[in-house]
């Protein structure tokens, strides 16, 4: 069985410009998701609004994602996706942040099973666009999961990624796998795997423990090591001299990216780049990392950036 590579959304991280390069240079995902899109005081932030607009490439096949807390906003954030174009959309049940989580957003309306079941109701009120649902196993207890995925089952929806663990344990902690077992036992739609994902052979494990699966979502994993995918679609390791061709060629892509897209100047243009390093090449050598990220100058970025490109594999 063929399975799909879907590239998980991270706010400040997986945006259009970052979407772009991937699928360009990388690719071996069919779907990038975007960071969700919310309701803030009634209205949309400029910051999203933006990303969501369809890219001119066509190179990358987006998904939008939205968090809602009630069907009204639910409403809005789809209503904005269709007049985008959009005829796919994600609904985030997931994310662990306490800032959108007490607000009953996110893994934050797990324990609320009747406010989770009405925002989900309004799916069928959208049948123009194909829905899917990215949840965990619930905010306290893998209870409310399972609660939940009797109203799940009966939904329209195009497939469910879950990730095993709860949201009080933000990205902390060991996955549950008896939980993820369960909830895939008893699922009755297509079924994605995301959570700790970070090398072609975790990918091997979790597809030939779960055969069924439609597929695998990765975030991290693909932000540390972007040529994941791709090395899963070709069923093999690329070689030292490809991937750092291939970072290169990325890095570079990213870089004028930022530079044509952001307004703020040389220093908001550092300041994004920098942020790719919170995850990428986790196994690069340290002084090399900390001389990227020390940079207060983008040429002197973008020659400790050489640096560390130049010492790939890290082989000490």
């Amino acid at each position: 069985m063929e399975y799909k590579i879907h590239f998980a959304p991270l706010q400040g991280y997986t945006d259009n410009v970052y979407r772009e390069a991937h699928a360009q240079v990388f690719g071996g995902v069919e779907f990038y998701y975007t960071p969700f899109v919310r309701l803030e005081k009634g209205g949309f932030r400029n910051k999203e609004l933006r990303d969501i607009l369809p890219s001119g490439s066509g190179c990358c096949r987006v998904v939008p994602q939205l968090i809602a807390a009630t069907p009204e906003e639910f409403r809005q954030i789809a209503a904005l996706f269709y007049a985008n174009g959009y005829r796919r959309a994600d609904i985030n049940l997931g994310c662990p942040f306490p800032m959108q989580a007490r607000l009953h957003r996110g893994a934050g309306i797990l324990p609320f099973i009747g406010e989770a079941e009405a925002l989900l109701n309004t799916v069928e009120e959208f049948p123009q666009i194909q829905f899917s649902v990215k949840l965990r196993l619930g905010w306290e207890t893998v209870d409310e999961s399972w609660v939940l995925l009797s109203v799940l089952n009966r939904l329209p929806l195009e497939h469910i990624t879950l990730h095993p663990r709860l949201g009080v344990q933000q990205y902390k902690g060991s996955v549950d796998m008896d939980g993820f077992t369960a909830f895939y036992q008893a699922c009755k739609h297509p079924l994605f795997y995301n959570g700790d994902i970070e090398t072609l052979e975790d990918i091997r494990d979790i597809t030939s423990q779960f055969p069924l699966l439609k597929g695998i979502m990765s975030g991290r994993g693909l932000l540390a090591h972007p040529w994941l995918a791709v090395e899963y679609e070709k069923g093999k390791e690329l070689s030292a001299v490809e991937r750092k061709e291939m970072l290169e060629t990325f890095h570079a892509r990213l870089l004028t990216g930022y530079q044509e897209r952001l307004e703020g100047g040389e220093h908001q243009v550092l300041a994004k780049l920098k942020t790719v390093w919170d995850y990428l090449l986790p196994e690069a050598d340290k002084k090399l990392r900390k001389k990227i990220l020390k940079s207060n100058i983008l040429d002197v970025y973008c020659q400790s950036v050489k640096e560390l490109f130049r010492a790939y594999p890290f082989i000490g």
